[in-house]
């Protein structure tokens, strides 16, 4: 069964041209040209990915963005021509998965998405066999068949990346991750010292789950190292 991709995106001629290359790769392509039209495919759910413009009319890319957050961890990729490290970091921050600079080459597009697919799709399928499906961790509990999180009985949302990173931490209490490991254990991709993307997840992470993010107890940094589970 093809994939549905939910194409978003107000540039008409870059829309029919991602839309051709991507059918023919054997994904199921909707288009959506405006915020408000997208807000309405999304609804409508059977999407296994988005692509997703910011600059948009009605309702602009961080708008739907956020939306989709709150309802979904489905995977979203950031097509933009907006291409500082600010911007990066405000789309990776609101839970986009991937960020990709226009002008692109429909072969790293294509990469991307399959990528982001695959990952989502074994991610789903089941939890690792040697594992716990429920782990405690002073107040916080991660429910690793149910994918919810919830701390003093209250439900933490979190995206799908700041997920698999507090289970990463909660599934081995005791080890020491780098920076390194963190990105290709969550991402399933080398890491090229991108700091950035790691840093944002990790912020917006501990602004979730930590009373005092600027003094954290869950997610402590071994500085010059990585970062471990805190002691309770």
């Amino acid at each position: 069964m093809a994939h549905a991709v939910l194409l978003v995106e107000d540039d008409i001629e870059i829309s029919e041209m991602v839309k051709t290359h991507m059918m023919k790769e054997g994904f199921k392509v909707i288009q959506a040209y405006d915020g408000e039209s997208a807000l309405q495919s999304f609804s409508k759910g059977a999407i296994d990915l988005i692509l997703l413009d910011l600059m948009l009319p009605k309702a602009n890319g961080m708008d739907f963005l956020q939306v989709v957050r709150k309802q979904s961890t489905i995977p979203v990729l950031i097509m933009s021509a907006k291409d500082s490290e600010a911007d990066k970091a405000i789309g990776l921050g609101l839970g986009a998965d991937d960020y990709i600079t226009k002008p692109f080459s429909m072969v790293e597009l294509t990469a991307r998405v399959k990528a982001a697919i695959r990952r989502a799709t074994n991610y789903s399928k089941s939890v690792e066999k040697d594992v716990k499906t429920i782990i405690h961790i002073g107040q916080l509990t991660i429910d690793l068949e149910n994918y919810l999180v919830t701390k003093e009985n209250k439900e933490i949302k979190l995206t799908s990346k700041e997920f698999q990173i507090l289970k990463m931490f909660m599934c081995s209490p005791n080890r020491v991750f780098t920076k390194a490991q963190i990105y290709q254990f969550v991402w399933h991709e080398d890491y090229y010292g991108d700091e950035n993307v790691i840093n944002v997840h990790m912020r917006r992470l501990r602004e979730k789950i930590e009373e005092d993010p600027s003094h954290p107890k869950y997610i402590k940094t071994i500085w010059g190292i990585g970062y471990k589970l805190g002691e309770f």
